[in-house]
């Protein structure tokens, strides 16, 4: 009888957030689509609204060559790779987030990040010496193949270190994430002592990240590792949901708590790391968006998930058309603009609300 009663009492708790996750959802939907199609109109050259709809409507020939150029060789492949990029950095940071119970969390805490800095850095610093056989073999993919490994190996290395007789620690993961996310810089700031004028340049740009250099080839290459992660949200909500009440708990309501961290952990790693490789580093996405809907839409990550891919996509295509125009027709790095407004946002949830941030962390 009292199950029953929780169960009535709970039944209208349950269907509200259901149409408040529907309608959000809907909502952000919309939203992606207005940030998509803002995204192909913006720019210095002049594709608008008008070669956009003639386009899109099978109108293509009417279209000056030039344009119809631009918007196939650089457009198109832009706003893929940054609704791309961002969904992945999106979903995530919601998924570390559950997993570590703490709405801090950052998938560079996994050292993705810092991993796939260092080898970028030392492709863009030891390219034209060292690691010339390696980048005359990958040739133009250098680079994203050296960034992608870089934030695997680190991911392995973490999970090896934390990993016990088959348990991992999710403290010692932080603890180890911090430690070698120190060395990695360390590593990262010799590379740059040894980089002459130019790799220096290269390697300031690419550290703020950019979309700059999306083409189709890297759209394909990124899709993949990003499909990963967002092919396996309806396999780790509900037991996201359960590590709310801890290890466990969740392990005792049947959640395959082991496999479900590694399910994850691998997951984010394939994902933040082909993200990396793409477009350098984007910070702030995999915090702001999944807290910011998460005060929203509420915890339930069946609804949080795909929302925080929503989300970021569009935040990342926003931050990206106001990237290319704000300074026009030079182009300001998408990572500070993503700083400008995740800085203020990650204050405001550290220490905003009684300093919310501050007592999970504690």
């Amino acid at each position: 009888m009292k199950s029953l009663a929780v169960t009535a009492a709970t039944a209208p708790v349950e269907g509200k957030r259901s149409r408040v996750g529907g309608i959000a959802l809907a909502v952000l939907v919309g939203l992606l689509f207005l940030a998509c199609l803002v995204s192909l109109v913006s720019g210095p050259t002049g594709v608008g609204p008008a070669e956009l709809w003639a386009y899109f409507t099978g109108h293509a020939a009417d279209m000056e060559p030039r344009d119809r150029i631009i918007l196939e060789a650089v457009r198109l492949p832009r706003t893929a790779l940054g609704l791309l990029i961002g969904a992945g950095l999106g979903v995530s940071g919601a998924m570390m987030q559950g997993l570590f119970r703490n709405p801090l969390a950052d998938p560079g805490i996994v050292g993705v990040t810092s991993g796939a800095a260092l080898f970028a850095v030392a492709a863009l610093a030891l390219g034209g010496g060292m690691l010339a056989p390696l980048a005359a073999f990958f040739g133009s993919q250098f680079l994203p193949v050296m960034a992608f490994f870089g934030g695997l190996i680190n991911t392995i290395l973490l999970y090896v270190i934390a990993t016990r007789n088959g348990m991992t620690s999710t403290t010692t993961l932080v603890l180890a994430g911090i430690a070698v996310g120190a060395l990695s810089g360390a590593l990262t700031g010799l590379m740059i002592f040894v980089a002459d004028d130019r790799a220096l340049r290269d390697i300031t740009f690419w550290s703020l990240g950019s979309l700059g250099g999306a083409t189709p080839a890297k759209v394909l290459a990124t899709l993949p590792f990003i499909l990963v992660v967002l092919v396996i949200i309806p396999f780790v909500a509900k037991g996201l949901d359960a590590l709310i009440l801890g290890d466990a708990a969740a392990f005792h309501m049947g959640v395959p708590v082991q496999r479900l961290k590694r399910l994850v952990i691998l997951a984010v790693a394939a994902a933040c790391g082909a993200a990396v490789a793409a477009a350098g580093s984007i910070g702030f996405v995999g915090i702001v968006v999944p807290h910011l809907l998460r005060l929203a839409i509420g915890p339930s990550h069946r609804f949080l998930l795909p929302a925080s891919a929503l989300g970021g996509g569009a935040l990342l295509l926003l931050a990206d058309s106001f990237a290319r125009t704000v300074a026009a027709p030079a182009e300001l790095p998408i990572g500070i603009v993503t700083a400008l407004i995740g800085a203020p946002v990650f204050l405001f949830l550290l220490f905003g609300k009684g300093g919310m941030g501050m007592r999970n962390l504690s």
